[in-house]
Parts: C-alpha cells; sequence; structure tokens
C-alpha cells in the first residue's frame, strides 16, 4: 500500500543533530549576492511569462524564455523530454552529486486579473498567474544561476540541473518525467512555491487523480420527438448525483470535485454528446485508486441506467507528498538566514487595497517573518510529490502574495504581477541557492537525507505511476481539440 507517511521521532532527531557548517554559512554570501545582482532581470523574466499565461503543454513561450537564460550561461540543455515538447533539463557541472531544482510555469485558465488592487478581469487572455507559476520558473532558475557561477569559480565537483516541468495545474508533467526515469541519478531536489508566508516546513499534500468522462446518446427535438432521443448530459447528471451519494461512503478526508466542460448548446435539442470533468483526492495514494475506481463505477451505472455509452480518459493521477526532515531542517535555518521583506509605501498601499477584499488577511508585517517550523497540513495536491517518492525531496514557500491571499484568486495574479510577487520571488531563489550550496558541501546532509528517504519508503517500495502507461495528456488545457 502507498500512503502518506507521518514524521519519525529518531529521524527528526537525526535532522536536528545536523548544523550549518561554519564555512558554508560564509560561502552563501557568494550565491546570494549573484542572486541580488540580477534580480531586476529575474523580475523581467517573470512578468513576461506573467503576460504570457500559458497553459498546461502549450507554454512554448514561457518555456523557451527560461531555457534560453540556461543556455545564455553555459548549461546543458535538452528540451521535448519524456514526450513533452514544452519541457526540459538543463545541466552544469560533472559528476556527483546530482542536484535537481524544478521550475514551473504553467497558468491557470478561468481566471484573469490585471495588475491592479482592485477586480479588474482580462476576459481576452483566457487565464492567469493565479498560483504564481510564472514566479517558480524564474525563481528557480535565478538559484540554478548563482549556483552554477559558484560551481564554476569554487571548482566544488557535482551537477546542478534544472527540470522545467510544464502543465503542474492538472496535467502533472512531472510524473512523465519520473517515469521516464530523469530523476534517477539526482541525490536531491529543491523545489519552491509562491505563498501568501515564508516557510520551509514540512507540508503533506494530497493524492489525486483526474479524469474526462465523456456520454455519447442520440440527438432529437427535445419537445417534439423527446422518445427518440438519449441525452448524454442525463448521464453526466445522474453519474454526478450517485457520485455526491457516494460522498457520505468515502474517508471523510476524501475530497471529489467536478465541472461539466460540455452539456449541450441548445435547449431544444437532446445532447448526444456531455462530458465531466473529475478529481478525486485523498492523503493516501491507495485510497485514491480504489475510489476513483467506484467513481469510474458509478459512471457506468449512469450510462446503463440512460441509455447512454461512456468512455473516460484518465488526465493526471500523483502521490502524496513523501517529507524529508533533514532537508527541511536545513532549508528552514537556510530561509530564517535569508530573512523576510518589507513593503515599501505603494507596496503597502496596494497591500491594503488587496486585504480589504480578503475574508482572512494577515498582518502585512508577516511578509518580513519566518513562520515557526511545524508540518502543515495536507490542502492541494502537487506532482512534486511523484518526484519526493523517487529522490530525497525539500520545498518553501515565500510570501510572494499579501499575506491572507489563497491560492488559485486574482488577488495572487495582482501581487504577482508586481513588485511584491519579485521580492519574494528573489528571497525564495536566495533560500534555494544556498540550500543547494550546502547539498554539495556537507556529505553528513546528503547521507541523512537519504537514509531518511530509504527509511520512509521502504525495502519493498517500487514506484508505479497513477496514470499508467498513457502518454502525457498534450491537448488537455485545448478546448478545440477535448471532447469528442
Amino acid at each position: 500500500m502507498i500512503k502518506t507517511i507521518e514524521s519519525r521521532p529518531t529521524l527528526l532527531l537525526a535532522a536536528l543533530l545536523i548544523p550549518v557548517p561554519a564555512a558554508a554559512q560564509s560561502g552563501h554570501q557568494t550565491v546570494i549576492a549573484h542572486v541580488e545582482a540580477n534580480a531586476d532581470g529575474y523580475g523581467t523574466v517573470a512578468q513576461r511569462i506573467w503576460d504570457l499565461a500559458e497553459v498546461g503543454y502549450q507554454e512554448t513561450e514561457s518555456s523557451g524564455l527560461l531555457q534560453a537564460q540556461l543556455k545564455g550561461a553555459g548549461f546543458d540543455v535538452e528540451a521535448d523530454v519524456a514526450g513533452m515538447p514544452t519541457a526540459f533539463v538543463a545541466s552544469f557541472g560533472e559528476g556527483s552529486p546530482v542536484i535537481g531544482i524544478l521550475a514551473e510555469f504553467d497558468a491557470l485558465p478561468g481566471i484573469t486579473q490585471g495588475r491592479s488592487a482592485e477586480r479588474q478581469a482580462l476576459p481576452a487572455m483566457g487565464a492567469g498567474h493565479a498560483c504564481g507559476h510564472h514566479l517558480f520558473g524564474a525563481g528557480s532558475v535565478a538559484a540554478a544561476l548563482a549556483v552554477k557561477e559558484w560551481l564554476a569559480t569554487s571548482g566544488t565537483p557535482g551537477t546542478i540541473r534544472v527540470y522545467g516541468t510544464p502543465a503542474e495545474e492538472g496535467g502533472a508533467g512531472k510524473v512523465y518525467m519520473v517515469r521516464g526515469g530523469l530523476f534517477d541519478d539526482v541525490d536531491a531536489v529543491l523545489h519552491w512555491h509562491p505563498s501568501g508566508v515564508n516557510s520551509a516546513s514540512p507540508s503533506a499534500s494530497l493524492a489525486n487523480k483526474s479524469a474526462k468522462f465523456r456520454f455519447r446518446g442520440l440527438s432529437a427535438h427535445a419537445a417534439g420527438a423527446p422518445d427518440q432521443g438519449r441525452s448524454a448530459l442525463d448521464g453526466v447528471e445522474a453519474m454526478n448525483h450517485m457520485v455526491n451519494l457516494l460522498r457520505e461512503h468515502v474517508p471523510q478526508e476524501t475530497r471529489i470535485h467536478y465541472v461539466i466542460t460540455s452539456g449541450g448548446a441548445a435547449p431544444n435539442v437532446v445532447p448526444d454528446f456531455a462530458e465531466v470533468y473529475y478529481y478525486v483526492r485523498n492523503p493516501d495514494s491507495e485510497n485514491v485508486r480504489t475510489i476513483f475506481d467506484r467513481v469510474v463505477q458509478a459512471a457506468e451505472g449512469a450510462a446503463m441506467g440512460t441509455g447512454t455509452t461512456m468512455d473516460y480518459e484518465v488526465i493526471h493521477g500523483i502521490y502524496a507528498m513523501l517529507p524529508n526532515e533533514a532537508l527541511q531542517r536545513r532549508a528552514h535555518a537556510n530561509l530564517t538566514s535569508v530573512g523576510g521583506f518589507e513593503y515599501d509605501d505603494p507596496e503597502r498601499a496596494f497591500a491594503m487595497m488587496i486585504q480589504e477584499t480578503l475574508a482572512n488577511p494577515l498582518p502585512l508585517e508577516s511578509a518580513g517573518e519566518i513562520q515557526p517550523y511545524q508540518p502543515r497540513p495536507a490542502g492541494g495536491s502537487t506532482d512534486v510529490a511523484d518526484v519526493s517518492w523517487v529522490v530525497p525531496t525539500v520545498g518553501i514557500t515565500t510570501a510572494t502574495w499579501v499575506p491572507g491571499t489563497p491560492a488559485h484568486s486574482w488577488q495572487a495574479i495582482a501581487a504577482g504581477g508586481m513588485s511584491i510577487g519579485e521580492k519574494g520571488m528573489i528571497a525564495a531563489a536566495k533560500t534555494l541557492a544556498i540550500t543547494a550550496m550546502d547539498l554539495f558541501t556537507d556529505d553528513d546532509l546528503l547521507s541523512a537525507a537519504r537514509a531518511e528517504y530509504e527509511e520512509r519508503v521502504g525495502p519493498d517500495f517500487r514506484y508505479v505511476s497513477l496514470v499508467g502507461d498513457r502518454p502525457p495528456p498534450l491537448d488537455y488545457r485545448n478546448p478545440a481539440t477535448a471532447g469528442r
């Protein structure tokens, strides 16, 4: 059984006993200075990706911008990896250790916002960076470039590698990279995510599997010949009703969401095609497998009962995050060393306007604070989790959004499109860079991380993707090819 594994006291104690070496602390300033000296350029790239707002597997220009930065700095870049045209792997250096940094860059469809503290939807765009992945990608590249410069000038052995990972939002790009063995020689992986707080605590996530269920029936005049029709929309609605009844009979931590992506075009035509898009989540990956199978059975029953036919396409499937406290403790120490940041007067005025629109605003001063180290409960899902099951993985968040801002909101898009987002991104880049530097120089840290990883997964674990053997769903965000 594959499940989320709770923190273990012996592992926590081991993590606490690994101090940051004095030599590493003094060398941190080299990479921090590199990030600071190039901060304006990184902000420019992030804002260009914000403008592009390209959705999953369609991030051609966004991916290209990051690849161009890395190539220009001397990285070897391999594009179009694991069957995904916008995915890439960029490497610098030779030999071990191999330290990876993840970089995302996809936007979310259906939510847009201008660079304004007041609601300003931009319907012509169609998508927006409501999860801040424009900052994620640019900040990760910033960290890698600083580490590369330090490796080159210091003569330190090892390889720094950037993974350009498309379609995190429902496309599970990293899953195909994991399944393709692209992390098999990596010693540790770092990542970060935009947020309303600065934190390096171990964070749980929910395993998640999604699919598009497609019903087909017979069209007919809805008033003149309804008896000759078989409504595909009836199939969708019957499925939704049965799944809503199912909610009472699944583990209470389960989350099931759906949207009807196609339901017909005219009320007087019995629709011969309808589609509904489902997510199934739970902290335990095996629970997700079994609950998803029950959702499929509901769809099959709905088709039988409405005289329609049904097929479905699995879109993505991801594990729950596997924590690594040895790495998280070090990242927390480094984030604390880097610190948060303060708003200038225009930023404060912007943030105060944003806070008036938030349900649960936090003090603006918290952007300058680091959250206490403590395990954080599961909320959403991420394909970073699959990476964490094949290599020791560590992540942080920084306050790129006005404190109290939820992800996937217009307020997140707004703050990410101005200097507040950029300041948080630079804090993340510094922290990732010095943590990577520690992994190149501290054998004890790497050994502790590996030992913890091996204890958590156990001797018999073998990674098996929740997406099975399907190829990447390159058209899952393309309305012209979705559906029939």
